[in-house]
């Protein structure tokens, strides 16, 4: 089977959706099928260009035996809704064009967070008459209007509309919940063909380590209870409330202890940085984004990751990936995040659930954590065991069941 698999965020990348994409379509090569990507040269979340590539219209590489095909786009950084729109469109018309070079494809796979890159998914699939399947990763345009980016408007409502035109027009829907896939069956979207391959961890990367001592000593934090925030820095997540929880444990009994780690870029980084300023905040510590290979020795330092988002009725829907991550590396949560992926944290037991945009709650947390050394032991062994049932190898294997069906039916 001759996959194509349409996608504006691929590794070097490192964020979420790259990593889901890279690690299935590893997986489905294989399995012994051909997978081509259409991307665009690496740019995320910073809007510049990595080392080693250009902005060209039509460049080839192989990736563990992925064909990939990256075209040019409108680049900007990962802020302002009008210019994220033109990179987003700029995409969708490139990969649309370059797809005709393609030969020999059985179907059609398209990923959000944002739809611009399904409807080139749809139409691709119209010009080669093959099937298309949208992976839904995110409920957008909702989430633009969960965060404020845009205010209610016919833009938006127009936007819902071709939302709900390109569930209907997919041969079949892979959702990374239950909860977007209950949404969106509320919207009418058919229940036949949606299924649910959740993220996952690739553990044969995502695994206990020892913290690297090269990087403690140049951070600084010989002796400290490290916790730490690894992702994106951007309007949805609200790390203020991390910069409120520093503020406060300094103020408790081994305070002084504690550090918090904050790693990667987005749109509110500046501004996160100059408020920790402005607060005097010495036991806080800014790394910018690094590599898919660096990304894991600065997990290692972490004795608690911190996972946060808005406090806002859409995000009870959403899983952060880095959730899977943390647990195959054995590290306890502190999980302020409402709604499906909660449950998990608790099912799985591998850390504490508090309130999001709630600071005294964290902190809480994290002394529980820090003085609690049976607790933390406890949750550390369950994450390990944990991150077994989330195996990306596996996940990737049920997703490529749901396309061979769609090709076998077509």
């Amino acid at each position: 089977m001759h996959i194509l698999f349409l996608t504006d965020n691929f590794p070097p990348e490192v964020n979420a959706p790259a990593s889901r994409t890279f690690e299935h379509c590893r997986e489905w090569v294989k399995a012994g099928h051909k997978i081509t990507v259409i991307t665009c040269a690496p740019n995320f979340p910073k809007g510049r260009l990595f080392e080693g590539y250009k902005n060209s219209f039509y460049q080839t590489e192989e990736v563990d035996g992925i064909r990939v095909i990256r075209v040019w786009s409108y680049i900007t950084a990962n802020e302002g809704f009008v210019k994220r729109i033109l990179d987003y469109q700029s995409f969708m018309v490139t990969a649309t064009l370059a797809s005709p070079f393609v030969r020999g494809v059985d179907l059609v796979v398209g990923t959000s967070p944002q739809f611009f890159t399904v409807c080139a998914a749809y139409v691709v699939s119209r010009m080669k008459r093959v099937p298309f399947v949208f992976e839904l990763r995110d409920l957008w345009p909702e989430s633009i209007r969960a965060v404020g980016a845009m205010k209610d408007s016919r833009l938006l409502d127009w936007l819902e509309k071709l939302e709900l035109f390109l569930y209907r027009k997919a041969s079949a829907i892979v959702s990374v919940t239950n909860a977007f896939r209950d949404n969106i069956i509320a919207r009418g979207a058919d229940i036949k063909k949606i299924h649910v391959v959740t993220n996952g961890v690739d553990i044969s990367r995502f695994k206990p380590r020892e913290k690297d001592v090269a990087l403690v000593r140049k951070l600084g934090i010989e002796g400290k209870f490290v916790s730490g925030y690894i992702g994106t820095h951007g309007m949805a997540h609200s790390l203020e409330t991390l910069l409120d929880a520093a503020a406060k444990i300094k103020t408790m009994p081994d305070g002084k202890r504690h550090c918090i780690i904050f790693l990667g870029d987005g749109a509110r980084k500046a501004d996160l940085k100059t408020k920790a300023e402005s607060m005097s905040l010495d036991n806080v510590i800014f790394v910018d984004s690094v590599s898919k290979d660096e990304v894991v020795k600065y997990w290692s330092l972490l004795d608690v990751s911190i996972i946060h988002l808005s406090k806002t009725d859409l995000f009870t829907t959403v899983i952060p990936s880095k959730l899977f991550e943390c647990m195959g590396m054995g590290i306890p949560v502190l999980h302020g995040v409402a709604g499906e992926s909660a449950g998990i944290v608790q099912k799985e037991g591998v850390g504490i659930v508090f309130e999001p945009e709630n600071a005294n709650q964290l902190c809480h947390g994290l002394m529980a954590l820090s003085e609690n050394k049976a607790l933390y032991d406890k949750y550390r062994a369950n994450a390990m065991v944990g991150a077994r049932n989330y195996d990306r190898s596996v996940l990737a294997g049920k997703m490529l069941d749901v396309l061979e069906v769609v090709a076998k039916g077509h």
